[in-house]
């Protein structure tokens, strides 16, 4: 789904710059890369959980990032 989203907004930005719509363009453009960032993110954790190692070193988000979005615990 994050690659299908990328894809779809990456086009439709460029295709805005190319207009010189502007400011939709670039945040079309930022909306991408945050879907590609995700993307990455769930490839890396899917490599973590497969082998079977803890996603601490180099696999999960920042610190103060995982703060604000604290999973509940039940």
């Amino acid at each position: 789904m994050c690659l299908i989203v990328t894809i779809i907004m990456l086009l439709l930005s460029v295709q805005n710059l190319l207009n010189s719509h502007f400011l939709i363009g670039f945040v079309q453009l930022i909306i991408s890369f945050g879907f590609l960032f995700l993307l990455f993110r769930n490839i890396r954790q899917a490599q973590c959980d497969r082998e079977g190692k803890g996603c601490e070193v180099g696999c999960s988000l920042a610190p103060w990032f995982r703060k604000i979005f604290k999973k509940e615990e039940d």
